[in-house]
Order: C-alpha cells, then sequence, then structure tokens
C-alpha cells in the first residue's frame, strides 16, 4: 500500500524558516511599538527631561502630567474631544440603522428595483463626488455651521455597504422563509432573525463607522467656520502638524514642553479608539472576510 507524500509547502518549516519569521515578526511590532512608546514617553516626561533629551524621550528619568493637566484644564481639548466623542456616538449609530436598512433591502433576491439601486451605489464607488460639489450640497441644504454637515454628508459608506450586503446574503434562506411562514413581515425577520447573527460584521462596520468619525477632521475645516465648535481631530491637526498654538491655554502651556504638550494630545486624540479595538478585534476575521467573500 503505497502512501502519498505531503508537500513540501505543506510540513513543519525549518529551524532557520521559524527564527526568521520570529526575528521579521520582532521587527515589525518594534517599528509599530517604538513610535507610539516614544510618544507615550515624551508626554510624561518632564520639561527639563524633554529639553535634555533634544525634544523625544524614549525612557523618562522624571515623569510629569503636567502636560495633560494643563490641556485638559485650558478647555480647547476637553471641548473637542466631548464634540468628537458626540458626533462619533450619533454618526455611527445613524450610519447602522442606514447601512443595515440599505445592506438588508439589497440583499433581497426579488426586491423591485433592487438592481439598479445597487448600480447606483456602486456608481458612487467608482466615482464619488468631489470635494466643490459636496461642499455646494452642504450649503444649500444648510448645514454650514452645524454638525450635522460631519453626519449627514457621511452616512453610508459604499465599501461597508457591500461587506454587510454579503454578510446578510450569506445567511440560509431557509431561516427567512420558515420566519416568513410564521407570519413574521420583513422588519420583524431582520430584528428577530438577521441582526442577531449578524453581530460579527455589525460590530466591525460599527468600528469602521466609529474610526472614520472620530478621525474625521479635514471636514470641520471646510464646514464649520467657528474654531469652537471643532473636533479633535481637526485641534489636533492645527496644534500639532500646523504649529498653530491653542489660543485659551497659551498662558498656562508655558510650564510644560511644547513637545510634551503636542505628545499629549496626540495621546489623547488616539486613547478613545485604541481603547475600544481590543473589543472588537476578534470580530474581524468573521465580520469582514464573511462578507467580502460572499459579496
Amino acid at each position: 500500500m503505497s502512501t502519498t507524500r505531503a508537500p513540501a509547502w505543506m510540513g513543519r518549516p525549518s529551524l532557520a524558516v521559524r527564527m526568521l519569521k520570529a526575528v521579521a515578526l520582532s521587527v515589525v511590532v518594534l517599528l509599530v511599538v517604538f513610535p507610539l512608546w516614544t510618544v507615550l514617553a515624551t508626554s510624561l516626561a518632564s520639561p527639563q527631561n524633554v529639553i535634555d533629551n533634544g525634544g523625544w524621550v524614549v525612557w523618562p528619568t522624571q515623569f510629569s502630567f503636567d502636560a495633560y493637566a494643563d490641556i485638559l484644564a485650558g478647555g480647547i481639548i476637553t471641548r473637542a474631544l466631548l464634540i468628537s466623542a458626540g458626533v462619533t456616538l450619533v454618526g455611527t449609530a445613524l450610519s447602522l440603522a442606514c447601512t443595515i436598512a440599505l445592506a438588508y433591502t439589497l440583499s433581497r433576491p426579488k426586491v423591485y428595483g433592487g438592481k439598479p439601486m445597487l448600480l447606483l451605489v456602486l456608481f458612487t464607488f467608482l466615482f464619488p463626488p468631489g470635494m466643490v460639489p459636496l461642499f455646494l450640497v452642504v450649503q444649500s441644504a444648510g448645514l454650514v455651521d452645524s454638525y450635522a454637515a460631519l453626519v449627514l454628508p457621511f452616512l453610508v459608506n459604499v465599501f461597508n455597504l457591500v461587506v454587510m450586503r454579503g454578510f446578510f446574503q450569506s445567511i440560509p434562506q431557509e431561516l427567512i422563509d420558515a420566519a416568513r411562514m410564521d407570519g413574521a413581515g420583513e422588519l420583524a425577520i431582520l430584528r428577530k432573525v438577521v441582526l442577531p447573527l449578524s453581530k460579527a460584521v455589525i460590530a466591525v462596520i460599527g468600528l469602521f463607522y466609529a474610526v472614520s468619525y472620530w478621525n474625521r477632521f479635514f471636514e470641520a475645516i471646510i464646514y464649520l467656520n467657528d474654531q469652537s465648535m471643532w473636533p479633535i481631530g481637526t485641534v489636533l491637526r492645527q496644534y500639532v502638524t500646523g504649529g498653530a498654538a491653542l489660543s485659551e491655554t497659551s498662558g498656562e502651556l508655558a510650564m510644560s514642553s511644547p513637545q510634551s504638550v503636542q505628545m499629549a494630545v496626540v495621546i489623547l486624540a488616539t486613547l478613545p479608539i485604541v481603547c475600544v479595538y481590543p473589543f472588537l478585534q476578534r470580530y474581524f476575521a468573521k465580520g469582514v472576510l464573511t462578507g467580502a467573500l460572499k459579496a
């Protein structure tokens, strides 16, 4: 009785290959972790420690929370964080509701006008509107200088819609037919059958929307003339990238080094998403891959 030998690529890799993979993985982790650690260490270093190290601190010898105390006491960062949190929560909830409703409708095989509607949605993905037409639409709708300008024009992302539609199509049709035979309408089927089976994709798409709303900064510069309405992303760009000063806190920030304050703003801007991501990471493989393959 002859045995078939497994291909070489299916066997256990050699010790040299495994060591090479470990080294490569360690280098990648180091390249990712080191900049983040440097930002955190610089934000926690004392002004003299920052000066002694030339502006960047890898390991602070003198810890200080003065930079965080200064920017939070000034009011701009605190207000920007609250604005970003409100826009993110409201925008994510509305985007999920609209995306779920449209994705479920387009996933049904016999919906009247479903294919033309899907083609229209995909057309906007291939040919997105430019900045000037979008601004004219926002202006004509009276959304300038309102937080709605940061939410309503971006309610539905086509990529998220296609992924969620593909996930809904992967749900066995027999379950939906059984619920329909029991007298359930489309809304009841969506609420009691489809959504409980779609927690993975909803969590992933919700995180995508939340990150998008939280990081939105350019639209605030265009649509919000009042700087006191700016979210944290716009304040971060103006203060760190553009080198602009926080007018309300300029007197208090003299007690901290500029580098520590800049890095503290970066930490405060990224901390919420970093804290949320680990709780949703386990849904990524199931949610995105299933929807993408079925789409």
